[in-house]
């Protein structure tokens, strides 16, 4: 790399940002990496990313609370983000936990799992909530942060709720019951519903890939 990265990761009050930021620097050792709690930290950043795992109505008061809300939207306009779980739902208009109101970058809603639904194979089964384990992700249309990532590969799953979204900015999809949206890009914005922090050599990949995107 060039020059050495400088990335955020935003603590705004949920868990799983640590183990984001430990996979990050063991993906790239050489950036630097920051949890970070003010509107300043999330400016300076070259690049941001989005954890998350809690409930959404949480997740954006705290975001409010700590003043954090508008720092975050002007950084999808300006640099590389990555959103992950519920900070990739975060990026939808509504979610139906709690029925809350969200960012409101792309078109959508976050909706629950619900049983029973129908499977490939056509049989009636009763989805376990949360969605749990390790599941494939389809490709639905090339993007540089899929480099090295072979289509349909693994990656590690904890999710009770659902993006609801369709259009050129879904960019992988997996099955559970039903296909739903796992990865969307917009743009200077990135963002899964798996955690790529647990999914070993691929989520690495990604991670690694997310570092060097150069937009």
């Amino acid at each position: 790399m060039s020059k050495v990265k400088h990335l955020a990761v935003v603590d705004y009050g949920m868990g799983n940002l640590h183990s984001v930021a430990r996979a990050l620097q063991a993906a790239v050792p050489e950036a630097q990496v920051q949890l970070a709690t003010t509107a300043a930290q999330i400016a300076q950043a070259d690049r941001l990313v989005l954890p998350g795992q809690g409930a959404m109505r949480d997740c954006m008061a705290n975001l409010q609370k700590h003043a954090l809300q508008q720092a975050v939207l002007e950084s999808l306009d300006s640099k590389p983000v990555l959103g992950v779980c519920v900070g990739f739902q975060m990026l939808f208009n509504r979610s139906e936990e709690g029925d809350s109101a969200c960012l409101g970058l792309l078109p959508g809603v976050v909706r629950k799992f619900a049983g029973p639904a129908f499977s490939h194979a056509k049989e009636a089964i009763s989805l376990k909530v949360p969605h749990m384990g390790w599941n494939r992700v389809k490709h639905t249309h090339t993007h540089v942060l899929w480099r090295g990532i072979p289509d349909e590969d693994y990656f590690y799953f904890v999710h009770s709720y659902y993006a609801d979204t369709a259009g050129p900015h879904v960019v992988g999809q997996t099955l559970y019951g039903h296909e739903f949206c796992s990865a969307i890009a917009k743009d200077n914005v990135f963002a899964v519903q798996f955690h790529p922090e647990k999914s070993g050599r691929a989520g690495l990949q990604l991670l690694q890939n997310f570092v060097e995107w150069h937009i």
